[in-house]
């Protein structure tokens, strides 16, 4: 047990700004009566979700969606909210002029604007004590013909190595993939290979973001995170689930085995004395759209979840499993899988809350103080 929770104390997840507020789907927008309505009450939300879970110490920014004129008044902010800067996103999927690309542009002038945009966001990470810039493009064509794969792949990888060259040298860049959507007949950057071989061009800060929804049906992505893990180029995920395509589901909420196999390859590359360090580097950080869920409580909601299948990942035998495969033992090496994952780890993890002093059960708690209708009556 003693052991377990040491590991629990080094499990920390980075919360999403844009989360706490008001989302919805491609046809309206769903008001929340209470949500967030600017970056400060998102940092207000995320603090709370660490209050009450004690794992989630940082808060990922989106820029535009969280400029403010005072980068400073703003980090300070979050500091007495108990929060640092996590990751910082650049949107260079919204702005009229990236309707044919951003970074892959045809035009150098809309190219320039899209790094000029990703540098700002590099200064804004100076500014709040960020180390990490977190990139995800919507690039790509809808018709055979629009433009040219080769031509794309090269202005790519100059704008890439021009925002790479110019960020401080203690920062990272994590270059994440989308299968498809929004563009449809082809995507710049579709898969992990790709991003990986751009991340290994440019050099040791050029990391892999994996999404969890972001791959074609079927994918094994427990495999791609064992790979990117033992190649030290696995950067951080965007934890959430998926049905259908990229539903930015709350995490486990549809497939929960597959994300307790995922935290399983984390675990074994953080107990791996030459993987350690790159892994336990790994930025876990959630990227969920609550629609009908609210918002707050859908947070709280993944981080118990996914702090219970982490969990169940730190109980696996990896002695008696090494043994199965090495004698080629199909069965008796699933099962062990298996007793981990239908073990249940909830009076663990009420006892390691109790112990340090959070609410052994947030949701409850969350209920019964009514935070959300004190969100209400302070934001109406």
């Amino acid at each position: 047990m003693e052991k377990i929770f040491e590991e629990l104390d080094e499990l920390m997840f980075e919360l999403p700004s844009w989360a706490f507020s008001d989302a919805g789907t491609r046809f309206a927008v769903f008001h929340e009566e209470g949500a967030a309505r600017n970056v400060f009450e998102r940092i207000e939300d995320a603090a709370l979700v660490h209050r009450l879970t004690g794992c989630c110490p940082s808060v990922a920014l989106h820029i535009p969606w969280d400029k403010v004129e005072n980068w400073e008044e703003l980090r300070e902010f979050a500091e007495e909210k108990g929060l640092k800067i996590g990751a910082i996103n650049p949107n260079l999927f919204q702005d009229p002029d990236y309707k044919y690309g951003s970074l892959t542009n045809p035009s150098e002038k809309i190219r320039k604007k899209a790094i000029a945009h990703v540098m700002e966001c590099v200064d804004i990470a100076e500014k709040t004590g960020s180390k990490v810039i977190s990139l995800w493009l919507a690039d790509g064509t809808d018709y055979p013909g629009q433009d040219d794969f080769r031509s794309r792949k090269k202005r790519l990888e100059e704008s890439l190595r021009y925002i790479y060259e110019n960020m401080p040298a203690d920062m990272y860049l994590l270059i994440e993939y989308k299968f498809f959507e929004p563009a449809f007949y082809h995507t710049d950057i579709p898969d992990w290979g790709t991003s990986y071989l751009l991340a290994e061009k440019l050099g040791e800060r050029a990391l892999v973001l994996v999404d969890l929804g972001h791959h074609p049906q079927g994918t094994n992505i427990e495999y791609i995170v064992a790979t990117l893990l033992s190649e030290k180029k696995l950067g951080g995920f965007h934890l959430n689930n998926r049905k259908y395509a990229d539903d930015d589901l709350t995490i486990a909420s549809i497939n929960p085995y597959e994300v307790f196999l995922i935290f399983k390859e984390i675990v074994f590359a953080w107990r791996d004395p030459e993987l350690s360090d790159s892994a336990k580097k790994v930025v876990l950080m959630f990227d969920q759209a609550h629609i009908t869920k609210p918002k707050i409580l859908a947070m709280i909601q993944s981080v118990l979840i996914a702090q219970e299948l982490f969990a169940k990942a730190l109980l696996i035998d990896q002695e008696r499993l090494k043994e199965a495969q090495k004698n080629c033992d199909v069965v008796e090496a699933e099962e062990i899988l298996m007793d981990a994952f239908r073990t249940d780890v909830r009076p663990i993890l009420r006892e390691y809350r109790r112990q340090k002093g959070l609410p052994e059960d947030p949701l409850r708690v969350f209920r019964e103080e009514d935070y959300m209708e004190k969100r209400r009556r302070e934001r109406r």
